[in-house]
């Protein structure tokens, strides 16, 4: 693959993650101001010292909002890698034995997936301790629904292909089938569908932030930082409007990436067949 055979569109989606990339990693040192330092009054308009404004306790908007960059990401991240982990393995072990294994795993999928999710999560974590820990581990464990659902398809589709039946002709294990001939054919789908997944996460943290059972304050994200200033879009402060762009462009990065993947690829050729 050469660089100039990438689409304009992709660049643009691989620019904005790198930006919130920079953003995470080097947060305290490019933020103007401290993520729960006060600087002035409430709902202050933008101007040359303060660049989106003040929010309703007179924070930086812009240094919260870099702040958020960081908490977004790495719980969207971490459950994305969770989820994915988990899915995957089942759906490629149900797929490859077959019979009352794979009945079990995808009928409880099944009902796994008949429950709304957010519901699902609003319960959850209503009852269980608000711990960033267990706001990942739910996210990865309802997401990982959905990401059995393509993995159980895609290994189904490769399982009965020629060299995975030569595989188990010479006597390989089902640890040897699923990783080094399933996995590696099923690479490209599965990786346009981690970075779905991921702008998912993204998506479903902001909601929980919004609904106060995510990302607990005073820690900055973004989800939370539209909760904390909706009622300024009343008096017609737009404090609200910068973190809920930041969610969509984001978002929209990450979509015109995978768009790329997977244009890239019409089949589960993966690994192998992809140059």
């Amino acid at each position: 693959m050469r660089l100039r055979d990438i689409p304009i569109t992709a660049w643009i989606g691989m620019l904005g993650i790198a930006l919130a990339l920079f953003c995470a990693v080097f947060a305290p040192l490019i933020a103007p101001f401290g993520e729960t330092e006060v600087v002035g009054g409430v709902w202050q308009e933008a101007d040359a010292q303060f660049i989106f404004g003040l929010d309703n306790l007179g924070r930086d908007i812009l240094s919260r909002l870099i702040y958020g960059t960081r908490t977004t990401l790495f719980v969207a991240l971490a459950a994305t890698v969770i989820s994915f982990s988990l899915g995957i393995l089942l759906s490629f072990v149900a797929a490859v034995s077959g019979g009352l294994i794979d009945t079990v795993f995808s009928r409880f999928n099944d009902l796994m997936m008949s429950i709304p999710t957010l519901i699902f999560a609003l319960v959850v974590l209503a009852v269980l301790p608000q711990h960033l820990i267990v706001l990942i581990l739910v996210m990865a464990i309802l997401d990982s629904t959905r990401v059995y659902r393509l993995g159980r398809a895609v290994a189904l589709d490769v399982a009965v292909m020629e060299f995975v039946e030569a595989a188990r002709l010479r006597g390989e294990g089902r640890a040897w089938i699923i990783f080094r001939e399933i996995l590696p054919n099923t690479l490209s789908p599965l990786l346009a569908e981690f970075g779905l997944r991921f702008a998912f996460s993204i998506l479903f943290l902001s909601t929980l932030s919004f609904l106060g059972l995510g990302i607990q304050p005073p820690a900055a994200d973004w989800g939370g930082m539209v909760k904390d200033n909706k009622d300024g879009i009343i008096f017609g402060i737009s404090a609200a409007l910068v973190p809920g762009t930041a969610i969509a462009a984001l978002a929209v990065c990450v979509n015109l990436v995978v768009d790329w993947l997977l244009k890239r690829t019409s089949s589960l050729k993966g690994g192998r067949g992809d140059a």
